[in-house]
């Protein structure tokens, strides 16, 4: 039943925005009402485990070239405005606000309350307005389920009006193209319009939250996974797509604070969001048990086939697109903490799959190189990835989040490092990439060592062992690590050419540099110390 009969008339959650309709305003509905609706609308069908399966259209994946931030009194001197962050005038916004509260007035359209930051002390309250059931269930998964009580008094911090069928016009709109996300800090508002990939709405919450929460409160925002021990002890996983970042966060021991985006706080570690927005692509119950068995009814499965004459989920198929998902709420996993908030990090992991096979499997940083490596967020592709890519091919995202980091990536990693001394945290580089040389040569790190390195990281088997110094990079690099062979803890002991190491190791170093010319005005003194050495 909808929630309708204990609020005002559901027509009054649009007025605020100007927008009236001849159609059902269909507010707060459970999932198993917006799986139905759609059903009965041709939008989607159910799997064999219950899961709703929809495809979004001509979008699978974000289109970071078309999200744009209203430039303004606000934004104009704080955003770090680069090919992430990309301006739009005020006038645009206001037109297409009004071109789009037009278009849903003779629509039919689904509107939720929810709320992001688990911590009530940061917490957002976000109104969803959407043109299809199927977007606003992943509304429900992903933000914070406010109780039947708190909807009574709701008040939106901030609006997002979402129709993937509405198209703007380039010419007038001030748009590359007719999809669009656009951020108005100003009027609180995110607009999503030409595209049904849903992981917009994340994402662009996502980053006002990069905004507000380091520049008006003072907690570090974090593109992360997080978990917590028995004790309390908090460990922090960051990591690009690829290098192990859910897999690794994923420990039956442990407690799952979050899968991908937390808040740093003077006393704790807070989830954002109240759901999981999970890959697919070959996906296992033995792999990733947690996440295949949350498949289920009240789930949203994103862009998958079936096979042949079936309703069973082919997850190896990527016909429509590699990046397959699903959306589930936190209570679905079964090790997940709620409320979803841990105590302050002890230790935190970058990850990366170095496909070149120079970087340590674990070194332990000190604050200069941390923020260093933090701002360049690295990881490697390798063949066969992505198209084009027959070589591994370097990738590096400030912050392990480019996309979403509307301030200078040197704010999030200053942050970091005073975070990181004034709690005296442990921060590891893991290595999940090559070992015995680059891809093609060597192999890939071997999974059972690499969570072996990390068990011993957390339980401080590594506190007393001797360390070396990398001689490019930096990093310290233990001599020993419980249950993982020594001779693979220095790189450059497992490649047969030990000077093709040397070689490779420097000009890996050199495309750090490079890569760190556009940041180096941002940052401090200490940062810039810690780069590689060549």
């Amino acid at each position: 039943m909808s929630i309708d009969t204990i609020t005002d008339a559901p027509f009054n959650r649009t007025k605020a925005i100007g927008l009236t309709t001849s159609k059902a305003v269909h507010y707060q509905l459970m999932p198993a009402q917006l799986v139905e609706a759609t059903i009965n609308r041709n939008e989607g069908t159910l799997n064999n485990t219950g899961a709703l399966v929809i495809n979004t259209g001509k979008f699978t994946g974000r289109s970071p070239k078309d999200k744009f931030i209203v430039k303004d009194s606000i934004t104009k001197d704080t955003i770090h405005w680069n090919e992430f962050n990309l301006p739009i005038d005020q006038q645009y916004f206001d037109q297409l606000k009004e071109k789009m509260i037009n278009y849903l007035s003779d629509k039919e359209i689904w509107v939720r309350d929810g709320y992001v930051c688990a911590d009530p002390k940061y917490r957002l309250n976000v109104r969803v307005i959407n043109e299809n059931p199927w977007s606003n269930l992943f509304a429900y998964n992903m933000f914070l389920r406010p109780t039947d009580a708190e909807l009574k008094d709701f008040t939106p911090d901030w609006h997002i009006i979402q129709a993937p069928n509405f198209k703007a016009d380039p010419t007038i709109d001030g748009t590359r193209q007719e999809n669009f996300a656009i951020v108005s800090f100003s009027q609180k508002t995110i607009l999503i319009g030409g595209t049904g990939y849903t992981g917009e709405m994340k994402k662009g919450i996502f980053t006002i939250l990069n905004y507000i929460l380091p520049h008006e409160k003072n907690v570090l925002s974090m593109h992360c996974s997080a978990n917590m021990g028995d004790d309390g002890d908090t460990a922090v996983f960051f990591g690009l797509s690829g290098t192990g970042k859910t897999t690794l966060s994923a420990d039956p021991k442990r407690h799952l604070i979050g899968d991908d985006e937390h808040g740093w706080t003077n006393d704790s570690v807070f989830n954002f969001e109240g759901g999981c927005y999970a890959k697919t692509i070959d996906l296992s119950e033995e792999k990733e048990p947690e996440i295949y068995h949350a498949i289920r009814a009240g789930a949203l499965v994103e862009n998958v086939t079936f096979f042949e004459g079936t309703n069973e989920i082919d997850f190896s198929s990527k016909k429509i697109t590699e990046n397959t998902r699903v959306s589930y709420p936190l209570s679905y996993i079964s090790n997940a903490l709620e409320p979803s908030i841990g105590k302050t990090p002890k230790n935190i992991f970058f990850l990366t799959a170095d496909a070149y096979g120079i970087l340590p499997p674990i070194s332990k940083l000190n604050a200069g190189e941390a923020m260093y490596q933090f701002i360049s967020g690295y990881t490697a592709k390798v063949a066969g990835t992505e198209a084009g890519v027959v070589e591994p091919k370097s990738t590096f995202s400030a912050c392990f989040g480019a996309p979403f980091l509307p301030l200078h990536p040197g704010h999030y990693a200053e942050m970091l490092g005073e975070k990181m001394k004034a709690h005296d945290v442990n921060v590891w580089m893991i290595n999940t990439g090559w070992s015995g040389g680059p891809y093609g040569i060597g192999h890939r790190m071997k999974l059972p060592y690499t969570r072996a390195m990390i068990t011993a990281a957390l339980e401080g088997k590594l506190n007393d062992v001797a360390f070396e110094a990398h001689p490019v990079f930096g990093m310290m690099m233990p001599l020993t690590c419980p249950d993982v062979p020594s001779d693979i803890l220095n790189p450059r002991n497992t490649w047969e050419d030990k000077n093709a190491y040397d070689i490779k190791a420097k000009e890996l170093g050199a495309q750090f540099i490079k890569n760190f010319e556009k940041y180096a005005a941002g940052v401090n003194a200490e940062i810039l110390n810690a780069a590689p050495k060549i």
